[in-house]
């Protein structure tokens, strides 16, 4: 009995021995799983931060991003250092060169159509450089300045800022609103986002309490932010939050790939509002679609941007060409019933004929529509606004109503003999104005039945 009972403690014990070796094994290799982890994690936090991360150029040897051959340092506020300029990136051949712009082949997928009648376009055409634009208010500090390889002037967004255009006082259940974002090349993982904010402010000063930390008082707010660099140096990022007094009803985070700091750091972002519905994209890439953002019983009046503090001196953000319009574009019943749609969506390089691919939507929209009514033949025209003289104003709309043919025709498989063109120039505008918003309005093209 004895002798059994050793044998059997024996087994036991042989037992539990193997049972810990085993243990042991199975957390040391779990402990070597989590370092190899960690050490991919601490890795891309490096290379985010301190720009150790090498590629690869086109003969196979090692360049540090460091290198201003390959990501040129800004030399001064308004050097942005455009993707679209040599900076050593390399196009599809594998030789160094500039980056291709996206065509709208790129955009297919693209189902962003801006609303029919534009309320708002700034541009901030009648502020000087350095000063802060006059229709915007802060509790910060910003200025105008202009960026290499980009049109026009853009305002610099600075840290710990809250900014508000005063011009927009209604948001309605439909709307669309466009702007235009850019960083700095070398912008640190460590920096602020930029918040975009959707509120119903009781009285204008109160712009000032959505910061990086909103006082929300009651009322329903809807919130996203983006930021060109996350933590693997691969792409951007945006979370989203809809909220009452700080409790979240909607939270989330997603990467975005058409924002990144290194490779995209211009791009153009379109919000979407269609009751309740928010869409959101970053150039060609729809990053939110949220069937129940806003609220049905809230209203809401104003749009603000803000920024928390920026981990290096150089960082910042800029914003350029907003764009606030209203309604949803009905152009299958303005074309084939009442023989006329005019869009403000198809958008062209300045003083060129080249279509800009943000306007594949509305584009895809009206070829949707002579698809569907095989018969019916259109006139396109094209028209400008009072910039520039008569003969070259009336050159440019023929030739930007014919890039519109052309386009119907290559990209969307249209008859060629369905559609005819012309151009009125200036001759015939529909905003007598010379705001900004005037001459946006003007810049349209017109689809008459014929």
């Amino acid at each position: 009995m004895k002798k059994l009972l050793l044998t059997m403690g024996v087994f036991v014990f042989l037992m539990n021995a193997e049972a810990q070796v085993w243990k042991r094994l199975g957390d040391r290799a779990k402990q070597k799983l989590e370092n190899k982890a960690g050490d991919k994690v601490d890795k891309g936090i490096d290379d985010a931060t301190d720009g150790s991360k090498k590629s690869k150029n086109a003969s196979g040897s090692d360049n540090s991003s460091s290198d201003p051959k390959n990501n040129p340092a800004i030399n001064s506020t308004d050097d942005i250092s455009s993707p679209n300029k040599s900076n050593g990136n390399e196009v599809s051949d594998g030789s160094p060169g500039k980056v291709p712009p996206p065509s709208l082949k790129t955009y297919s997928r693209y189902d962003f159509v801006p609303g029919e009648k534009l309320l708002v376009y700034e541009n901030f055409a009648s502020d000087a450089i350095g000063d802060f634009p006059s229709r915007w208010n802060t509790n910060s500090s910003g200025e105008m300045v202009t960026i290499d390889g980009h049109d026009g002037k853009w305002l610099r967004l600075n840290r710990q800022g809250v900014y508000y255009p005063e011009f927009i006082t209604s948001l309605p259940d439909n709307f669309t609103l466009e702007y235009d974002i850019g960083v700095n090349n070398t912008f640190n993982f460590y920096s602020t986002e930029l918040f975009t904010t959707f509120a119903n402010l009781s009285k204008p000063e109160d712009f000032s309490k959505f910061s990086r930390f909103p006082s929300y008082n009651g009322k329903h707010v809807v919130r996203f932010s983006l930021h060109p660099h996350d933590a693997g140096d691969k792409s951007g990022q945006s979370d989203i939050l809809t909220t009452i007094d700080g409790s979240d009803i909607i939270r989330n985070h997603v990467g975005v790939n058409e924002f990144i700091y290194n490779t995209k750091n211009v791009s153009h972002i379109s919000i979407w509002r269609q009751n309740q519905r928010l869409r959101v994209y970053v150039n060609n890439e729809k990053i939110w679609d949220v069937p129940r953002a806003f609220d049905a019983a809230s209203k809401y009046n104003s749009v603000i941007f803000a920024t928390a503090e920026f981990h290096k001196e150089e960082d910042f953000y800029v914003i350029s060409n907003l764009r606030l319009a209203v309604g949803a574009p009905d152009t299958r019943n303005k074309l084939i019933t009442e023989g006329k749609f005019t869009t403000h969506g198809i958008l062209f390089d300045v003083n060129s004929d080249k279509i800009r691919p943000e306007s594949y939507g509305t584009l895809k929209d009206i070829a949707n529509v002579l698809t569907e009514n095989a018969s019916v033949k259109v006139m396109v025209i094209g028209h400008t606004d009072s910039d520039g003289d008569d003969k070259s104003n009336l050159d440019l709309s023929k030739r930007r109503a014919a890039a519109v043919k052309a386009t119907l025709v290559s990209d969307f498989g249209l008859d060629a003999s369905r559609i005819q063109t012309d151009g009125k120039g200036e001759t015939q505008p529909v905003d007598k104005g010379d705001t900004p918003v005037a001459k946006a309005n003007n810049r349209r093209v017109e689809f008459v039945k014929l």
